[in-house]
């Protein structure tokens, strides 16, 4: 009798779980979401992992001083970057003029989508769930004709922490995974075995698919069947606490979405739960290089009020 109710346990489990694979993300209703776990009318998020015992634990990771330059090149010329066909990266010189014995000096003025291109950073008011954003802060609060009045992405300031880049590409033996491939949560599981690697609360957890080798050499397919963490990888990482999410992919999350909601994870991460977001992420070097721990450094350009903000980060280990 007992092995018929262990069996029948054993069966009850592994449903469950396959329930729980397939069973579509769903935002909860307001009562449930907030206030944030970082009590009401918080603004900072995950960005409240950000002390100074994480910035020590940061840099304990830093062994050899080797430098890794994770953010993408800006250009208007589409052979040397990825800028998404409804945003805008042009540039202008304003070149002097020559003088002899004179110092004389070079401008430019650039036009731009500045908080949404290249390696972006997304902020809090990027994303919002009907007129909500993170936290359950209102649209209509918020909203102004020169940006948002809270959680821009000036408010975010330097974000230093312990970094782990999670290979899923070497896990499958790949360069680089397949267009459209979704993460489970258990690649992430045994990538971070195989490099025999944990998470800590508070990580900046960046995500190696591979799929920055397409950048700036053929566009079109890198920004249009991406593989990236599904909703059961968005779940497991939000249960680990990280500082913040990214990859070298466009938009962290697999592409064509797995369900009919579009993109969940990022209304998971940035709506649900206030985990930052970074997006086109150049991976290639610290990949080869095994770089699977290491300090992380960024900050966002102050621009009041934004959605978001192109990043170079940087990994040093």
């Amino acid at each position: 009798m007992k092995g018929i109710w262990l069996a029948l346990a054993i069966t009850s489990c592994s449903a469950s779980a396959s329930f729980a694979q397939s069973t579509p993300w769903q935002m909860p209703p307001e009562s449930d979401r907030c206030p944030s776990k970082w009590g009401a009318g918080d603004m900072r998020g995950s960005g409240n992992w950000m002390k100074p015992e994480t910035v020590l634990r940061a840099a304990k990771a830093i062994k050899t001083g080797e430098t890794f330059e994770l953010g993408a090149i800006l250009a208007p010329d589409p052979k040397e970057t990825f800028i998404n066909e409804n945003r805008v990266f042009n540039i202008y010189t304003k070149p002097a003029i020559p003088q002899p014995n004179a110092r004389v000096a070079n401008e430019e003025v650039v036009v731009t989508e500045l908080g949404q291109i290249g390696t972006q950073f997304d902020s809090f008011v990027h994303q919002m769930w009907g007129d909500k954003f993170y936290n359950c802060f209102k649209f209509d609060d918020l909203k102004g004709r020169y940006g948002f009045s809270k959680m821009g992405v000036e408010t975010v300031g330097t974000l230093m922490s312990r970094g782990v880049m999670i290979d899923v590409a070497a896990l499958k033996g790949v360069d680089m995974l397949e267009g459209g491939y979704v993460i489970t949560d258990e690649d992430l599981k045994q990538a971070l075995a195989k490099q025999n690697m944990t998470l800590q609360p508070g990580d900046a957890v960046i995500i190696h698919t591979g799929w920055g080798k397409l950048m700036g050499k053929d566009n079109v397919r890198y920004g249009r069947s991406v593989p990236g963490i599904g909703r059961a990888a968005g779940q497991w990482l939000v249960s680990q606490d990280p500082m913040l999410v990214g990859a070298d992919n466009c938009c962290v999350e697999s592409r064509p979405s797995e369900q009919g909601t579009s993109l969940p994870v990022h209304a998971m991460m940035l709506i649900q739960h206030g985990i930052y977001l970074i997006e086109n992420m150049v991976l290639e070097k610290a990949a080869a290089a095994k770089a699977y721990e290491f300090a992380f450094i960024v900050q966002p350009l102050k621009i009041r009020g934004a959605t978001g903000s192109t990043v170079a980060p940087t990994a040093i280990r």
